[in-house]
């Protein structure tokens, strides 16, 4: 785990430093944007009771997106990985996420119709837990690891929103730890580390200003499985709300549901497991670094 940490934060640090390298020109639009959030509570002789509690969370948001002529070639890269400590208790994960897009694209007859290839992997950087166990890992890198390749119709209204949508994509799940792969975890067969599919998948894309200083975005892909009941929608959804205090401050509220049916959830400690939404939010304030 510390080993991790620190490659976590190193990366983190030095981003800044390798994206200094890369030279905007007209025909390149890059952002690049990276926070710090710490959180701290601590409590003595408190009657009402309480944990003391020390937490920090690092977000990375890199965007290149080029456009000449009639082509479109849009990247992007989001990371966050985040640690807490409650009391004496063990040190725990409090976020983690690698998403990685890509999306090609070639201008039709109307510029705001492309035809677009588009690319997606998702992951995550460590083990995760059912805490407090932590002696049986329920997740870890590359497990789950998800892919998906799709070519089809993308509508660009303008930067600020986009629809692509294909009939025919392909959607891979890697599980790549011997434990969670045999036990048939995230829908892979039992002792099976990939799980193919194909269908039809649907992704939008729209960012806006909601007040000064605070901007909205928000991601919807869902996908459908030609040859395993269809009518069961895969959903993963991002909402991100970043808020400036000032140059050097900022706020972020970040929330994910995820719902695939092929994915069985523990619901308590008998062994049991069901389908269920799954909700994460994470809101944070501290050091805003843009490079």
């Amino acid at each position: 785990m510390k080993k991790l940490t620190f490659f976590v934060i190193s990366v983190l640090l030095s981003s800044g430093l390798l994206a200094q390298e890369v030279q905007d020109s007209t025909n390149w639009k890059i952002s690049r944007q990276a926070s710090i959030n710490f959180s701290q509570l601590s409590f003595s002789n408190w009657i009402a009771g309480g944990k003391n509690s020390v937490s920090g969370v690092g977000l990375l948001d890199l965007n290149a997106n080029y456009k000449k002529d009639k082509i479109h070639w849009d990247n992007s890269l989001k990371a966050g990985y985040g640690l807490m400590k409650e009391g004496d208790n063990e040190l725990i994960k409090n976020e983690d996420k690698l998403d990685l897009n890509t999306k090609l694209g070639v201008e039709m007859k109307n510029e705001h119709l492309l035809f677009s290839t588009f690319m997606n992997f998702l992951t995550q950087f460590a083990d995760g837990y059912k805490y407090p166990n932590t002696a049986d890992k329920i997740s870890g890198l590359f497990a789950p690891a998800y892919l998906t390749i799709a070519s089809g119709l993308d509508y660009q209204s303008s930067e600020m929103f986009s629809l692509f949508f294909t009939p025919v994509s392909g959607k891979f799940t890697f599980v790549l730890d011997d434990q969670l792969s045999d036990i048939g975890a995230f829908g892979v067969d039992p002792g099976k580390k990939t799980r193919a599919e194909m269908g039809a998948a649907i992704k939008s894309e729209f960012k806006t200003p909601v007040a000064k200083n605070v901007n909205l975005s928000t991601s919807l892909m869902l996908f459908s499985n030609y040859f395993h009941q269809p009518q069961n929608i895969d959903v993963n959804w991002d909402v991100a709300i970043n808020m400036k205090i000032n140059e050097y401050l900022s706020a972020n509220l970040l929330t994910n549901l995820i719902y695939d049916h092929d994915i069985l959830i523990p619901l308590d400690n008998e062994g049991n497991v069901g389908r269920r939404v799954q909700f994460k939010q994470l809101f944070g304030v501290g050091l805003n670094i843009k490079f």
